[in-house]
């Protein structure tokens, strides 16, 4: 089956530029586009998109209300920001919002649709200068702050569990981790269902940032 892809930016001629990029990829299908936010959520509404390509800066309703609305409308359907826009301060809210990932326009169109494939799948795809910002970020949570904090887990995660989430941080795909970790790939997506479950959160990026929040990486 197709992915169902939805593209959201304010740019008309971007949009149509996108969807002939992506109309060469037989598994990936445009069923729309939008001009904002609300025309977004309408949408998606309508079509039901498996993935969407979100602007972050638009008219009406900008990307980082719109992802937050759809993730409570939609919580199965995958939203990646697609901006000009790499501070640390637009990352980590379009992150919070829900967006599973994040890529900067200047993206390749065979890069933009991998992301499209592999966050289909369930898994997070952030651009690497992104990452490296989203691990810096994490990095300055000293081991101070970490032991002042008090665990608020049910269930703590296990040192392998923790493990995986510091690679779901640096970007890495379910075969990268086990390639790294010398496990297979369905002992990885166990792995991550329990992290998911014991940190109450619905992916894997709000793993990594529930994981910060406690002082866990």
């Amino acid at each position: 089956m197709s992915i169902r892809v939805l593209l959201v930016d304010d740019q008309a001629l971007f949009r149509e530029g996108l969807e002939t990029l992506l109309s060469v990829h037989k598994d990936i299908q445009v069923i729309g586009q939008a001009g904002n936010g609300q025309e977004a959520i309408d949408l998606a509404l309508k079509f039901r998109p498996n993935v969407i390509l979100m602007d972050i800066q638009m008219p009406i309703l900008d990307g980082i209300g719109a992802t937050r609305r759809l993730r409570q409308l939609f919580p199965d359907c995958r939203v990646i920001a697609l901006t000009t826009f790499d501070d640390k301060e637009t990352i980590f809210d379009a992150l919070r919002a829900g967006a599973v990932g994040y890529l900067l326009k200047d993206v390749g169109s065979a890069q933009l649709a991998e992301s499209i494939r592999v966050t289909a799948r369930g898994e997070s795809f952030l651009e690497p200068s992104v990452a490296a910002k989203v691990v810096a970020e994490f990095s300055r949570v000293s081991s101070a702050e970490v032991a002042t904090r008090p665990e608020v887990l049910p269930e703590p995660l296990s040192d392998r569990e923790v493990d995986i989430l510091r690679l779901i941080i640096s970007g890495a795909s379910n075969r990268e981790i086990a390639e790294s970790l010398f496990i297979t790939e369905g002992t990885v997506k166990n792995h991550i269902t329990h992290i998911l479950g014991k940190l109450n959160v619905r992916d894997r990026t709000q793993a990594a940032l529930k994981g910060k929040e406690l002082g866990l990486i």
